[in-house]
């Protein structure tokens, strides 16, 4: 047998925090050497942080990537463990993104990223360029610090593999994995036993099941062991990163990290037996055959042993059962965790929501809620960072901290009921209920005092006072009543997020939540700078449909049993007067369902599907129980309102991003040059219809004929 011992991790690395970042980078190192491993992997770009953007760009970034390297280079972090640490590195005048691989206080290798991820929220081809020379190693001259601390001038950069006494070891970093023909298949065919995947990959509804099957099928038919390295935590934008570090040995997981926590350090090892890599080879016949006549790989001989041998007193790493979160528990701790990132590092002393009693804000009270869970149970399990930030955001004294998570969100968390003549009972009592159930500082607020001086304000300066519709007023006057009572939300919300700490003897400022979801915010269907206007949105870009089904798990497994009265309740605004006949709903308001909504966003982003394609699709989906008429009419009423409301896209709260067809995620390309034209918008859309090609052939088996069809399109 040959047993290797092997750690991960998850880190939380924070954008251009060198410091922090170095720590811990030292701190998982040193872990993993206590646990007995010899190859330590860490996350894509661990150094910097991933998410530094242009900053990239500065040579400042650059070079304290470098300080932070030889820091680790002139200590004994790397003595006897083999250290795959990431940063950018400059060659010549290419800025490359690279695993510099470590041992015995030497680097042993640099190697830059072939493929780049530039997709989705991905731009690494405006910061890095690919390495493209696969066909060899050259020399990479060392910066002079570097050279003179480690006394080694150069080192080999590019494609290649560490080739040891006793295995063979090579990166593979991120997206690599993921391209049609991935370097893991002809490394395999090298005798690469041990692969390291470094990555920066954020968290999305749905998607870590997509990212496990990989690295399962890397080993399935070729075998090996495949470490797998993420960060995790938010680093100060959009996206959370969602760790779930893990080893795979010929295709079965036989270590998996956590997908959410607070901790910034978890080092994951397993224990492996390399001789279950080379008998799975040696009996797969074809693996033999490719590799007889394989591509020959450049590497790097390293003098020394990396595994043990047979030893009863060392167990090996089983087999386990993959550990996935619903997506209801998803919700709950991807967003969780990423306001308690935002709170910590903002300054701020915690958070503000106005709570209207409805599902959206309610989701985000529950999601606050889930986050003061979180901390208390992490201080219990003995985190002291997450106890430390808790004493400091909490403004604890004389040695307490957290052990309640009620108590703890009393102190950082403010609910606000703005209600006006307009709202009900039943929707203030849900909002207090929660309110309690989470134990956050409520407080009830009348806006009809603000909404009439501003009306009285209006009549004087224009002899006229609007009128809801019900009451006989028009449309307009309706609208601009409801954008009224919305925008003075917003307004009194920020006002009451930097003056209440100060009212309450707290120091600094709260940070307002926001709580549009992704639905609305494609569709258009929110007043702009109203309560969607916030510092933050942690339920942004999760569809109405996903946090219903979220509210009523809540409602059991977070211990709010309210939620299960609102997530029952129809969803209103409640800015029209209520009468005896007639009562306020968003659906009626918007002219389609939430689930119609939800089917729309994953057509036009996901699927790719402009006007014309997605009522191609739709009448297939929809066509057992509507017309194609009818079909057309729903798409261009979508398209109308999506088209129109794109300006209020340009003030959309940072939201967490959860979702592939988040309202802000990259608008259709005619969409945007058609703006530019001048021409009505509606016109447009018809232009569009026009010159993409009739739907009448494709339909014309249909019950309207191709004639009235394409009347009905316009076309």
């Amino acid at each position: 047998m040959r047993l290797l011992k092997v750690a991960t991790c998850n880190l939380n690395q924070w954008a251009m925090d060198f410091d922090c970042n170095l720590n811990n980078i030292k701190e998982s190192i040193t872990q993993a050497k206590q646990a007995g491993a010899v190859i330590r992997l860490g996350p894509e770009l661990e150094i910097t942080g991933y998410g530094c953007e242009d900053h990239f760009l500065e040579l400042d970034t650059i070079n304290h990537g470098w300080e932070c390297l030889k820091e680790i280079l002139v200590g004994d972090w790397t003595d006897g463990i083999l250290c795959s640490i990431g940063m950018p590195v400059i060659k010549g005048s290419e800025r490359y993104n690279c695993q510099i691989l470590c041992f015995n206080r030497k680097i042993i290798m640099i190697r830059p990223k072939m493929w780049l991820a530039n997709d989705g929220n991905y731009r690494e081809l405006r910061w890095f360029t690919a390495w493209k020379h696969k066909d060899q190693l050259v020399d990479f001259q060392l910066p002079s610090e570097i050279a003179e601390a480690v006394l080694q001038q150069s080192v080999p950069f590019g494609y290649g593999y560490l080739r040891f006494l006793d295995t063979a070891v090579a990166a593979e970093v991120c997206e690599e994995l993921f391209t049609p023909i991935p370097p893991h298949a002809e490394l395999a065919l090298n005798g690469v036993e041990v692969f390291m995947n470094a990555s920066g990959s954020h968290h999305q509804l749905r998607k870590l099941d997509v990212r496990l099957r990989a690295f399962i099928g890397a080993t399935h038919t070729r075998g090996g062991v495949y470490m797998y390295s993420n960060q995790q935590g938010c680093d100060g934008g959009r996206l959370y990163y969602d760790g779930c570090s893990c080893v795979v040995v010929n295709g079965e997981v036989v270590a998996q990290g956590s997908q959410f926590s607070l901790r910034d350090i978890e080092v994951v090892t397993a224990q492996v037996d390399l001789d279950a890599v080379a008998s799975l080879r040696g009996s797969i016949s074809s693996f033999q055959e490719q590799a007889s006549y394989k591509n020959t790989i450049s590497s790097v001989l390293v003098p020394y042993k990396l595994c043990q041998p047979f030893n009863m007193q060392m167990s090996l790493s089983s087999p386990l059962k993959i550990n996935y979160h619903s997506p209801e528990e998803e919700i709950a701790f991807g967003p969780g965790c990423w306001l308690w990132d935002y709170l910590r590092r903002s300054g701020a002393s915690g958070f503000l929501l106005p709570l209207s009693g409805g599902a959206d804000s309610s989701s985000v009270a529950a999601i606050v809620g889930c986050m003061c869970q979180l901390v208390v149970k992490e201080i219990e399990n003995g985190d002291e960072q997450v106890k430390a930030d808790a004493i400091r955001i909490g403004n604890y004294t004389d040695g307490q901290f957290p052990t309640d998570s009620k108590e703890f969100a009393k102190r950082i968390f403010y609910t606000v009921f703005m209600g006006s003549e307009n709202s009900s009972k039943d929707t203030k009592k849900r909002a207090k209920d929660l309110a309690d159930e989470i134990g956050s500082w409520h407080l009830d607020v009348s806006i009809d005092g603000v909404v009439s001086a501003l009306l009285t304000l209006f009549q004087t300066l224009t002899g006229k006072r609007p009128r809801y519709k019900v009451d006989g007023g028009s449309n307009i006057e309706n609208l601009g009543l409801q954008n009224i009572q919305a925008r003075i939300r917003m307004v009194l919300a920020f006002m009451l997020a930097s003056l209440l700490p100060w009212v309450h003897n707290k120091p600094g400022f709260y940070l307002v939540l926001g709580s549009s979801n992704v639905d609305e915010g494609l569709r258009g269907y929110l007043t702009k700078y109203d309560c969607s206007s916030a510092d933050i949105n942690p339920i942004g870009s999760i569809s109405k449909q996903d946090l219903r089904a979220f509210l009523r798990w809540a409602a059991v497994h977070l211990g709010y049993s309210s939620l299960a009265e609102i997530e029952a309740a129809p969803p209103t605004a409640e800015l029209e007067p209520i009468r005896s006949n007639y009562s306020q709903l968003d659906e009626v308001d918007m002219g389609m369902t939430y689930e119609e909504l939800s089917v729309y966003g994953r057509l036009r982003k996901i699927f790719r599907c402009g006007p014309v394609s997605m009522f191609k699709n739709l009448c297939y989906r929809w066509g057992s129980r509507l017309s194609p008429l009818e079909v057309a009419d729903k798409v261009k009423h979508f398209f109308k309102y999506y088209s129109i409301n794109r300006h209020k896209m340009t003030v959309m709260t940072p939201s967490y991003h959860a979702e592939v067809f988040h309202c802000k995620s990259g608008t259709s390309n005619h969409n945007c040059n058609l703006k530019k034209t001048g021409i009505p918008v509606s016109l447009c859309r018809a232009i569009h219809l026009r010159i993409t090609g009739s739907i009448c052939v494709s339909f014309s088996t249909m019950q309207d004929g191709p004639i009235s069809l394409a009347r009905s399109m316009n076309l």
